[in-house]
């Protein structure tokens, strides 16, 4: 990636330049299989004189006229960056390249569907990827109105941020010109074409405006397409956002694109929105999944105001766009939607999330310190995501909702189509609340780490509370003590059911806060700090509240108030205050009567990793074995048909790993062994397929023959997983050796790859990989786009060995390497990773 990494001070300078205006962006996508034909007209206010540079990475230049006088290509442009001198004050540049078709997920992603052959290509821009598509002054704050017209195929459909203009056909070639765009950063423009299949709609917008809506998905997944419920949600979106906010949509119609090979969940291309193909159900799914769609598809629409009408001036500001999206879609479900306990959901994934990634040596601060590219890049984690939205729900409860939302209008009625920073949003919340926020602000967006809140109680004999206080702490590394809103649950045992009977809602502040209104009053049962989810912290339970909460959590009415009791215990497992090997049977006698789908897919993860990495050597293997063999007696017994029953299955087969287990895998793949309601469809299949391999039960010859069977993108994402599953050593190798050694795999066979390769039961086969590893660190880092690299990092690192020796030579990579900050920074992670875990067992070696 040597050349393409912008720095924010190259960023600022040029702004302090460059003014732009408009883009003409032509496209010939008829010229090849590798390259295409992108025309570039670009006019731009500019300091008389100055010189800068626009962004285009390409294959070639043919031309570069600025100001109507060609410039020398071979002088001006390095295949990255295209130089620009003597500038006047108003410039018309006009750049011929040939940019490449990428097969990464990044730039213009080039995809053949292997079911019919077809071509479908989508773009995917965000950071700094439009450049691989036409040249651009590529950052937020230089918005500008956007011209695309696009030569293709004549059945290819072509969408992007506007509405179609006009068409001309002529020889099986079309030419699409699309209509201006509204003023837009470059990051979120976009280019959907290929034969999709389609679905259209409409809907009526706030302001009288009818905005037609389409769904778009390969010819080869239409059958699978469910487009009524899409729209069916984006018009309870529409209808809540455009209520709550009280600005209506700010474009012209609105497309949801299903496509291929895609790396993230989905991406806000203003009026026309890319998602992953995993939401399109050719097999069943969890009601997490489901769920997770819905959150998903009100994500992005929430996106078309935050982040879109109103953008970041600069990626450090990037958490405001990733976590208002995540906090407002959140509500929306819980409060649109048929899914209302969203906020369970909440809680069990992207509270986890990010208490996971605010504990990492790589936390930072919501407002990170964002100095290039390679720092966004590493950036979309659980601190812009999932802490940031936790802290603007924190936030909500400290200014009150409605305040909150009445800012946030305020906010976009003032900002529209202009760039803004984090105090831009503070100056209408204060105005609204009438809050001063600027301590809030320091406390909790320029700070790291997460505190811990625990309740200090007093009884007399009788059991009344005779002292109560809510104790925080904070990790010596980040000492930071901050002032939560949030509530006390007081939970009793009643005719086998933990209810609530009282709830406190109050502020805690500094090391101790007295709550002297439960001074005098029966203890209760349960008591729970943070009930209702409001504050971001640790949560501990005191010693009785644990005890009774663990006889009892199934009995717990409240689907939120179980999950903070989930995520509690997990908490003190990942701390090593709790042996991994007595939450393993926690979750083993208790998830059972789990109801909330991402509760039991969230806490079977972690039961997951807690038996491979967490529970202490010596008890591994009998823990795993007690592990599985639980999950398939709950499998037989849970409901037909049922979430539990499937997600029992699912996880039964990641576990499974005795003579007895794996025949019992097999059987339900060949149809030998059935459990009432329960369908073996092409993707369970191919898991228990990859259990099978797993466990030597199964090779290349069934993965084979299921690949021909199952001739498709996912089949062939499946069976490259399961190849590198294979539990030997050449198995192994060659599954390196499809990563490693060629460049020519697409993204998410990279991906699927990792998983694959560090699927073991021996782990003994990973040894040899260690030194290998660290070896090829640097060469990956500079030689491939960042989403391959990202994969490589992220899915060779042998981390199922998880002792010392790994540990060791994790670190004297990190001692000898300093920089890229960015590879560092994933490197580190995974020693974080690696001695969580050693530290976990070293506890769980002490339960003897």
């Amino acid at each position: 990636m040597p050349g393409e990494n912008l720095t924010r001070i190259e960023a600022a300078e040029r702004r302090a330049v460059v003014d732009t205006h408009s883009y003409d962006v032509t496209l010939d996508l008829t010229t090849g299989d590798e390259t295409f034909l992108s025309t570039t007209t670009v006019k731009f206010a500019a300091k008389e004189g100055a010189s800068t540079f626009i962004d285009a990475i390409t294959a070639s230049v043919d031309s570069v006229v600025l100001n109507g006088e060609p410039l020398d290509v071979a002088s001006v442009n390095d295949g990255v960056r295209i130089q620009l001198k003597d500038l006047k004050a108003e410039n018309e540049l006009t750049v011929v390249s040939h940019p490449r078709y990428t097969n990464t997920g990044e730039g213009l992603h080039r995809f053949v569907d292997p079911v019919d052959g077809e071509v479908y290509l989508y773009t995917q821009f965000e950071v700094p990827d439009s450049r691989r598509m036409f040249a651009v002054f590529e950052q937020p704050d230089l918005k500008a109105v956007f011209t695309f017209t696009v030569t293709t195929p004549e059945k290819w459909a072509v969408v992007s941020n506007s509405p179609v203009a006009t068409v001309e056909r002529s020889c099986e070639v079309k030419t699409t010109v699309l209509e201006p765009t509204p003023v837009i950063s470059s990051y979120i423009t976009a280019l959907i074409a290929g034969p999709y299949s389609s679905w259209h709609s409409e809907l009526t917008s706030r302001d009288g405006r009818t905005i037609p809506l389409g769904v778009y998905a390969r010819a080869s997944l239409a059958e699978y397409m469910d487009a009524d419920y899409i729209f069916d949600k984006t018009r309870e979106g529409f209808a809540f956002y455009e209520e709550r906010f009280d600005v209506p949509y700010p474009f012209a119609k609105y497309d949801q694109l299903f496509v291929p090979e895609f790396n993230a969940g989905a991406m806000e291309n203003a009026g026309a929105i890319t998602f992953t193909e995993t939401y399109v159900f050719r097999s069943k799914v969890t009601d997490a999944i489901r769920e997770r769609r819905v959150v998903t598809i009100l994500h992005e629409l929430a996106h078309m105001w935050f982040g879109d009408l109103v953008t970041m001036k600069w990626w450090n500001d990037l958490w405001l766009n990733e976590s208002f999206a995540e906090y407002a879609s959140t509500l929306a479900t819980a409060e649109a939607t048929e899914w209302r306990e969203a906020w369970t959901t909440f809680a069990a994934m992207e509270k986890s999330w990010a208490y996971r990634q605010d504990q990492l040596p790589s936390t930072h601060p919501i407002v990170a310190t964002i100095n290039d590219l390679e720092d966004v890049q590493v950036n979309f984690d659980g601190i812009t995501y999932a802490k940031g939205a936790s802290v603007l729900k924190q936030l909500v409860a400290w200014v009150g909702q409605d305040d909150f939302l009445a800012g946030v209008s305020n906010y976009f009625k003032k900002h529209a189509h202009s760039n803004t920073e984090l105090r831009d949003l503070l100056v209408e919340l204060e105005a609204t609340s009438g809050r001063d926020l600027t301590s809030w602000s320091k406390l909790w967006l320029e700070t790291a780490g997460v505190n811990t809140l625990r309740p200090q109680i007093e009884t007399d004999a009788d059991g009344m509370v005779t002292a109560f206080a809510v104790l925080q702490s904070a990790h010596p590394d980040y000492p930071t003590l901050r002032p939560h809103r949030l509530a006390i649950g007081l939970y009793n045992l009643r005719d086998g059911r933990l209810v609530r009977d009282g709830r406190l809602e109050l502020d805690v502040d500094g090391e101790s806060t007295e709550v002297p209104e439960l001074v005098g009053k029966k203890r209760p049962d349960l008591v729970l700090i943070n009930d209702d989810d409001l504050a971001y912290a640790k949560i501990r339970l005191d010693e009785q509240s644990l005890s009774f909460a663990i006889e009892h959590l199934s009995e717990i009415e409240s689907p939120l108030a179980r999950s903070l009791v989930w995520g509690s215990v997990w908490d003190a497992t990942r701390d090593a205050e709790t042996p991994a090997s007595a939450y393993v049977r926690l979750v083993l006698g208790n998830i059972g009567a789990e109801t909330e789908s991402t509760t039991l897919r969230t806490t079977l993860n972690q039961l997951v990793l807690s038996v491979h990495s967490y529970v202490a050597p010596e008890h591994r293997e009998s823990s795993a074995r007690q592990a599985a063999d639980t999950l398939w007696e709950l499998a037989s017994s849970a409901q037909p048909g049922s979430d539990a029953q499937f997600q029992f299955v699912k996880f039964f087969a990641a576990l499974a790993s005795t003579p007895e287990q794996l025949a019992k895998v097999a059987g339900l793949r060949d149809g030998s062994i059935v459990l009432d309601d329960l369908t073996v469809d092409t993707d369970l299949s191919w898991e228990l397929l990859t259990s099978l391999v797993a466990g030597g039960e199964a090779g290349s010859a069934e993965i084979d023959e299921a690949l021909a069977a199952d001739n498709t993108a996912n089949g062939a994402q499946a069976a490259a997983q399961a190849r590198a599953a294979i539990p030997t050593a050449e198995g192994k190798a060659a599954a390196w050796a499809s990563v490693f050694d060629s460049n020519d795999l697409p993204n998410t066979i990279v991906r699927m790859t990792g998983l694959g390769f560090q699927r073991v039961h021996d782990t003994a086969l990973l040894e040899p990989y260690v030194a290998k590893y660290f070896d090829a660190l640097q060469s990956v880092w500079a030689s491939r786009t960042y989403k391959i690299a990202e994969y490589l990092v992220e899915g060779m690192y042998p981390f199922p060995l998880v002792d010392q020796r790994l540990a060791d030579a994790t670190r004297a990579w990190l001692d000898a390497n300093q920089e890229p900050a960015a590879l560092r920074r994933l490197v580190s992670e995974h020693l974080a990773s690696v001695e969580r875990a050693l530290r976990a067992q070293e506890r769980d070696t002490q339960l003897g």
